[in-house]
Parts: C-alpha cells; sequence; structure tokens
C-alpha cells in the first residue's frame, strides 16, 4: 500500500512538472513576476475563452503571456498591459471587464426585457373583466337569432 502511495506520489511530481511553465520565460524580478501573473489572471485566451492564459496551454496563450511579461518588464502599469491588450485584441480579451454604460446595458437589458413584460402581462390580466355586457344592439341581435333558431 505505501509504496502504491508512493508512486502515486511520483506521478504527480511529474505531472506537475511537465504543467509548468518553462523558468526561462519567468521575469528575473519576482516582483513584476507577481505582477505579470496577476494580469494574466484576468486576461482571457481567445482560443479556449473560458481559461485565462495562465491557465491556458494554447499557443496564442504562450505569445499574450509573453507580452504580458514584456509589457511589465518595460515598466508600464497594470492598466496600460490591459488597455494595451483591449486596444490590440478588444475587451472580450478580459475575464472581468471594465464598467461602461455600453456593458451595462448589454447586461441589464435582458433582466428589464422580462421586467416590463411581467408589467405588460400582470396590466392586461388586471385590465381583463370576467364578465362583459353586450351592448344594446348585440343583445338585440343575440334575441332575434335565438328567437330564430329551430332547437
Amino acid at each position: 500500500m505505501r509504496r502504491l502511495q508512493a508512486l502515486a506520489a511520483i506521478f504527480a511530481g511529474v505531472l506537475c512538472l511537465a504543467a509548468a511553465a518553462d523558468p526561462a520565460d519567468r521575469l528575473p524580478d519576482p516582483a513584476q513576476e507577481a505582477r505579470a501573473r496577476a494580469i494574466m489572471q484576468d486576461v482571457r485566451c481567445l482560443v479556449c475563452q473560458n481559461e485565462s492564459i495562465d491557465d491556458s496551454e494554447a499557443e496564442l496563450a504562450a505569445d499574450l503571456r509573453k507580452v504580458v511579461r514584456e509589457q511589465v518588464k518595460a515598466g508600464h502599469s497594470d492598466a496600460e498591459v490591459k488597455r494595451f491588450l483591449t486596444d490590440r485584441y478588444g475587451e472580450f480579451v478580459l475575464l472581468t471587464p471594465r464598467f461602461s454604460w455600453m456593458n451595462v446595458a448589454l447586461w441589464g437589458a435582458p433582466f428589464l426585457v422580462v421586467i416590463l413584460g411581467a408589467g405588460l402581462l400582470f396590466t392586461r390580466l388586471r385590465n381583463r373583466s370576467g364578465d362583459a355586457e353586450l351592448s344594446p344592439q348585440e343583445a338585440e341581435r343575440v334575441r332575434r337569432l335565438s328567437e330564430t333558431d329551430p332547437a
């Protein structure tokens, strides 16, 4: 049993080493590398779309990681790096989009449509009368039709 656990631990260690990034890609300054990694967590892999470039193994993600590290190494702020990426790839590249009125409209419109539809439905159902009264002309026509009906 212990031998099996040891083999499992060795196998897990090998997998971790295989998944680790190439140390040559990392920035020599640990503070800059930490900043770059934090930025990479908020940048979407354009191939995988639901992963950050920090988690993705796609070639484009590796290229974007290199771009982020170059930008951080050049002394750009986090906002400048993100602006560079959004200028190049659009706001879709950010996993956490910036606050803007366009985004509020995009996310709020479905809720607004549902609320307006529910309000309209409620108003229509409330104004609906159960016993509709006939006009005098309609009542006279019904009376005449019932007199001529042989049944």
